[in-house]
């Protein structure tokens, strides 16, 4: 069953993305990417995943200056969400706002590939 606080949250979270979420949303919205089905601010479990697809089981996560000091929660984020079958990527926010290029062609080479998870703590940190 769903949390319906968290749910709530998410759809608040849709409605006001982050500038880098908005330049990758519009990358990969409406199955223009790579003709994959993202979501965003997809509930996963407790957590909120930033852009989630079923087939292939990828999540990408955006990391912004939020996340310093957290890193022992997104492991925890990262190994959960590979235990629900997911393969887990992440960039920060500058790679997005200054190399979308490269990182959709990392996005690309991982929906490629779209290998069973490995159950890292940090997940794939992406490298352009």
């Amino acid at each position: 069953m769903r949390d319906a606080r968290l749910t709530a949250y998410a759809k608040t979270m849709r409605k006001e993305p982050s500038e880098p979420e908005q330049r990758l949303w519009l990358a990969l919205r409406a199955k223009r990417f790579e003709n994959v089905k993202f979501r965003r601010q997809k509930v996963i479990g407790r957590y909120i995943a930033d852009f989630a697809a079923r087939d292939p089981m990828l999540v990408i996560e955006l990391d912004g200056d939020t996340h310093a000091g957290q890193e022992g929660y997104d492991e925890a984020r990262t190994h959960f969400l590979q235990e629900q079958g997911y393969r887990v990527i992440r960039f920060s926010n500058i790679d997005v706002m200054t190399n979308l290029e490269g990182v959709l062609l990392t996005i690309a080479s991982a929906v490629a590939t779209s290998p069973l998870p490995t159950l890292s703590p940090e997940g794939e940190r992406a490298k352009q």
